[in-house]
């Protein structure tokens, strides 16, 4: 890791783009175990992120010697890249936000990778390195080979398009036939509440695809326009609102000249496709019902389209979808999770393999009938874990932090953090062989962390309490800034020393004790911890957050002013910040709300549905967990902020609730941020809110 030159943190933060610069990510093991490929930009501020191979057994036999592959700035020329509206929507959607290659992908002997460069199609030799722009058609997004490395499927347009890898036979494979429909690109919600992202699928010999087709003619139009940009005409986009119609979305096994055959299941009662994929087990396919109660797995007759179903899960809230899975291993074994009792177990085949108390979080990687997946024993940790056939299931970690990796074979490329250690180390492990360390070249922070972690209140709420440096006992109590996410898109409170643990320090150095609580919904508590809000979204993480901070306060007697407590947050808990003040002004004495869901009926389909149900049928769930019938009962400072051009929690959100403040005569202020999306970075902004919580606190 590198020094820092920077002398304040938020600074930093926007010259690092949150610390991810010069830091590895995205690894790809040759099935030799020989190589390892992965993106990682020059330096800690440096966005250009580049490609690289690293050599774990070289010819002059040391251990790990690294290749540049790819530098965009050589193949561009000095050029600046130029970025397409979809490859800006998809790196918005997956949430990368730096320059060059941010994203590639391989065939299956890793020996060709492809990526895109300024809308343009590239591919390069891993072996040699020779790289080379293909005449594809432009611009190109989300390029895949083929697993055999003899053609390149991408998008352009709504258009599927595939081209030899040689350069060659560049043709269209499936054509929009409708004004809104689009073939092998995920639709809204997919991208942001479901976290697929692909809507196509390789066959194994290359020589077919699973393909999905996105009809969104019934999807709502909506219109998103920067009011500092008159010259601007609004963008238009689909957007499925709660209660509104989604895309159709339908599958086809598609040839390479166009012909293709439809994937049949029952769509009027399945309405979601979850996830797809083609192994060699044959193409398959999870579809989900609107009410997010039913989820069932579909194989699909590669022949005619036909289906039938493997497996089915129900629960009575909502079927939680985890990452990487289904999947199957090469003996063909089924990979699931059962939720039973308050544990989210592993399955093969339909059986529990993980212990009780287990925490499953996410299947990593199946490689043959290995399975490595992280769980949690104790929340504010995830550990990694391996299952196979012959010796169960068994942790790979020790150590304390947040732990992720991918494995092949017997090559196992493990990343680490933790409080202790800020930002990521990442080793490639063998068996018998020296560890190989992946060098990051991200900054160090410019600041250390001082934080207490504990398990507070009778439901062990897991905190974090972020002190200033130079404070010390006996020099009497600070004011409080609680700073949660406490939703169930993220769950904070992990010894992982994130980037957001940073800024929780910056504003303790600033005078404040920063608490945050990860409370009712949020991961890695067990499932029925998650489903504690289903029917109401804010009520229960709201208690959750006054009870942390009270039990703190008795943990840590003659710290904590209860006279001068303030709140922020960002998306869900911008939400939750504006319901601190607006429902406890007896705790909360300020709170910044910035990009808050404030009217929970402006959100999309598959999100809220599966907390609120359909807005029809539960209205007084969504009155319950909106803000806007609230606005009456302000009587503490309140800043609303919002980018103008959010496209995933619109601003017409924050436009609504400060228009119901005025109506009701409730003094408040409201910040628009001009351009800016959901993904705000701004070292003026944290400035501006820290003003805003000095005068009020």
């Amino acid at each position: 890791m590198s020094t820092t030159t920077s002398t304040t943190l938020p600074e930093q933060l926007i010259r690092t783009q949150r610390f991810t610069l010069g830091a590895p990510g995205q690894f790809t093991i040759a099935p030799d175990g020989a190589t390892v490929l992965f993106v990682r930009s020059r330096g800690g501020a440096d966005p250009v992120g580049c490609l690289w191979a690293l050599d774990l057994e070289p010819a002059e036999g040391r251990d790990g010697v690294e290749r540049l592959l790819v530098d965009p700035a050589e193949l561009l020329g000095g050029a600046g890249e130029q970025l397409s509206e979809a490859e800006r929507t998809r790196r918005e959607r997956t949430r990368q936000f730096g320059r060059g290659i941010t994203g590639y992908a391989t065939d299956r002997a890793a020996a060709l990778a492809v990526f895109t460069l300024s809308g343009e199609l590239w591919t390069v030799d891993t072996a040699t390195g020779a790289a080379r722009r293909l005449p594809a058609e432009a611009p190109v997004v989300d390029p895949r080979p083929d697993p055999t490395g003899r053609r390149i499927a991408y998008l352009s347009g709504d258009t599927l398009r595939v081209i030899e890898a040689d350069g060659t036979g560049d043709r269209a494979v499936a054509v929009p036939d409708g004004p809104a429909v689009s073939f092998g690109r995920p639709e809204h919600v997919a991208g942001e509440s479901m976290d697929r992202h692909c809507g196509y699928w390789w066959a194994p010999d290359g020589e077919r695809l699973l393909v999905a087709r996105v009809d969104e003619s019934m999807v709502a139009l909506w219109y998103l326009a920067d009011p500092a940009r008159p010259e601007l005409a609004p963008r238009a986009v689909r957007y499925p609102a709660a209660g509104t119609a989604n895309a159709e979305v339908t599958l086809w096994l598609t040839e390479l000249d166009g012909r293709r055959t439809e994937v049949r299941w029952d769509r009027a009662a399945f309405e979601y496709l979850t996830a797809a994929g083609w192994d060699a087990h044959g193409p398959f396919a999870a579809v989900q019902t609107r009410d997010q109660r039913t989820v069932r797995l579909l194989a699909i007759d590669p022949a005619d389209g036909a289906t039938a179903a493997l497996d089915e899960q129900h629960d009575d809230c909502w079927v939680q979808l985890v990452g990487g899975l289904p999947a199957r291993t090469a003996g063909g074994a089924l990979l699931g999770f059962a939720d039973r009792g308050d544990t989210r177990h592993l399955t093969v085949d339909g059986e529990p393999v993980t212990a009780p108390g287990l925490q499953l979080r996410e299947v990593l990687s199946v490689d043959g009938d290995q399975v490595l997946f992280a769980a949690s024993e104790e929340p504010t940790r995830v550990e990694l874990w391996s299952w196979e056939p012959e010796s169960g299931a068994r942790r790979l970690t020790d150590e304390p932090g947040r732990h992720s990796g991918v494995r092949s074979g017997a090559t196992l490329v493990h990343t680490a953090r933790s409080l202790a250690r800020p930002g990521s180390r990442t080793r490639v492990l063998r068996p018998g062989r020296p560890a190989v360390e992946i060098a990051s070249h991200a900054e160090a922070p410019a600041l250390a962390l001082r934080v207490e972690s504990a398990a507070v209140g009778p439901r062990g709420l897991r905190t974090q309490l972020f002190l200033p440096s130079w404070h010390r006992e006996g020099d009497g109590p600070l004011p409080v800034l609680l700073d949660p996410y406490a939703g169930p898109a993220l769950q904070k409170v992990v010894d992982d020393g994130a980037w957001w643990a940073l800024v929780s320090q910056w504003f303790a150095e600033q005078g404040f004790a920063v608490l945050v609580t990860d409370g009712a919904g949020v991961s890695g508590r067990g499932p029925a911890w998650e489903r504690e809000v289903y029917g109401d979204s804010v009520g229960p993480a709201l208690d959750d957050q006054v009870a942390a901070l009270h039990a703190t306060a008795e943990r840590r007697p003659g710290l904590l002013d209860l006279d001068r407590v303030g709140i922020r947050g960002w998306s869900f808990s911008g939400t939750l910040a504006a319901a601190a003040v607006l429902r406890r002004p007896d705790v909360f004495h300020a709170a910044v709300a910035g990009a808050g869901n404030h009217d929970q009926r402006l959100y999309d389909t598959h999100w809220r549905e599966r907390f609120l149900g359909h807005p029809d049928e539960h209205p007084d769930w969504y009155d319950r967990s909106s803000l806007l019938l609230d606005a009456p009962k302000l009587r503490r400072p309140l800043l609303l902020v919002h980018g103008m051009v959010d496209d995933n929690v619109l601003a017409a959100n924050t436009l609504r609730l400060s228009a119901a403040l005025l109506a009701a005569g409730r003094p408040h202020e409201v910040l628009p941020l001009s351009g800016a999306t959901h993904a705000v970075t701004s070292a003026e902004l944290l400035g501006h809110q820290l003003a805003f919580l000095r005068r009020h606190l």
